[in-house]
């Protein structure tokens, strides 16, 4: 089914945040009409969080009492725990169907990297949807399912074609994502960087998806790291190499994702792999958060014992 068929679009998380990120002055005139002498927030705060040591290897024997969770500098009381390597995932990968992604074979290789995540890194268990995008709206070509096949033959559908509204899809797919019914659960994000269609910024982008706990995990495949070449892309203007590389980074980092920045196909499988094992042997923690502002609200989790580099969204 081609994308111009497809009916279901997401636009749930882009029109909620509308009146805050296009209007705030009216925004916050409905805030002001009738302010409460006290106002407090109570929200359930879950963490993705990942634990290395120098070498970069996974750490699998922590418990609870073996975290500490600040928030805004703030040691908070930890209420779930858990750690268990076999528990089923939902993957959610957003791929970038573009017309960018017809240059130099990006999209037929991501396709086939995608089909070696799907058929041998997957357990039966585990379960995977696809949405795609392009020129300004993000698509459910699969729901999630555990049915592998679903997944692939809606990935063999797709063809690149259009503009790149990468930043809008950014921003919407997280709450798609977070909806899937197991409690691990990713974002992978398949691209080559190219923005040259979104109405969103790519500061707002990232501010509406680290309110999502979901982590985005993104796969830059051959960015275009010379003028010339962002010119042959279409870019928007004053989009360069490094600003893409820096603006990928900073969806992963503060959700508590990682990048990886690659040229060929070899480096997709080893990449794939990778974020398929750093899935399996991730911590999930939780704690309550009693807040009276609404402002942004810093995350650290950090561990009592060893050495180890820690890492989890920064935030909310």
């Amino acid at each position: 089914m081609g994308r111009a068929s497809k009916k279901i679009l997401i636009m749930i998380v882009f029109l909620s945040f509308l009146p805050f990120i296009f209007n705030p002055a009216e925004a916050f005139s409905f805030c002001q009409q009738e302010k409460p002498a006290y106002n407090l927030t109570v929200r359930a705060i879950t963490l993705a969080v990942t634990v290395q040591d120098s070498r970069g290897r996974y750490v699998n024997d922590l418990e609870a009492r073996d975290f500490i969770i600040y928030e805004d500098k703030e040691k908070m009381p930890m209420t779930y725990f858990a750690h268990d390597q076999n528990a089923p995932l939902s993957l959610t990968v957003l791929l970038d169907v573009s017309g960018s992604m017809a240059l130099e074979n990006k999209f037929e290789e991501c396709r086939q990297a995608l089909h070696f995540l799907a058929e041998k890194l997957l357990s039966p268990q585990d379960e995977i949807s696809l949405l795609v995008f392009a020129d300004g709206q993000v698509e459910v070509a699969a729901h999630h399912s555990r049915d592998k096949s679903i997944f692939l033959a809606a990935l063999d559908s797709e063809e690149p074609l259009g503009m790149t509204a990468l930043y809008d899809a950014v921003a919407a797919s997280p709450e798609f994502a977070v909806r899937a019914k197991n409690e691990k659960r990713a974002l992978l994000l398949v691209t080559d960087g190219i923005e040259n269609d979104s109405q969103l910024t790519a500061d707002l982008a990232l501010e509406i998806a680290r309110r999502v706990e979901i982590p985005i995990y993104v796969i830059a495949y051959k960015i275009p790291r010379s003028e010339a070449l962002l010119l042959k892309h279409k870019r928007a203007e004053g989009l360069t190499a490094a600003g893409i590389i820096r603006t990928l980074n900073s969806f992963a980092l503060a959700t508590g994702g990682r990048a990886f920045f690659l040229d060929n196909l070899a480096g997709l499988i080893l990449a794939m792999s990778e974020i398929k094992k750093e899935l399996s042997h991730q911590y999930l923690l939780g704690y309550t958060s009693y807040k009276t502002e609404s402002n942004f609200k810093q995350i650290k989790v950090v561990t009592v014992r060893g050495k180890y580099r820690v890492r989890t969204r920064q935030g909310y």
